[in-house]
């Protein structure tokens, strides 16, 4: 994950602990086609998945993290960590400025992100839902406002 020139935008997405193998597969399509630089997973590592039809764990750089201690020490310098989660500290995504360059962190589909993995975010976003959403969904919705706003210098 280390970008050779810094002043390049550059983002990834991730799953830490995700439950289902089909929400990593539905979510590194969706990675593919809106302009992700890479993909990662932190705990459960999940094979090819069959709702993955573009194979997108091949075109893209997929990385996988045994813990969320081997995931931050692995960060490119400079990247933010923008955790998805609902909860009462994150901000709301429609008024959300995207890093330049950032890793964005969805949690498990039952249990969220860790407590650890939302301390050590540099942004909580949250959506303005009444429930929670599926992973997969949470996060297309993410790269797909990325994808609609130029990310913050």
């Amino acid at each position: 994950m280390q970008p050779n020139n810094f002043t390049t935008t550059f983002f990834g997405i991730g799953i830490q602990n995700g439950k289902t193998p089909e929400n990593l597969g539905v979510l590194w399509r969706t990675a593919q086609n809106l302009g992700a630089s890479f993909i990662f997973t932190i705990g459960k590592r999940y094979a090819n998945q069959a709702c993955d039809t573009h194979n997108a764990v091949k075109s893209l750089p997929y990385y996988h993290y045994k813990d969320f201690d081997d995931f931050f020490e692995h960060l490119p310098k400079g990247v933010r960590i923008v955790g998805v989660e609902k909860t009462k500290n994150a901000v709301n995504l429609e008024t959300f400025s995207h890093p330049k360059r950032c890793v964005y962190l969805l949690g498990a589909e039952d249990n969220g992100l860790t407590i650890e993995a939302m301390e050590r975010c540099h942004f909580l976003i949250q959506f303005d839902s009444e429930f929670s959403l599926n992973v997969a969904v949470a996060g297309s919705i993410v790269l797909y406002d990325r994808s609609r706003n130029k990310p913050m210098q």
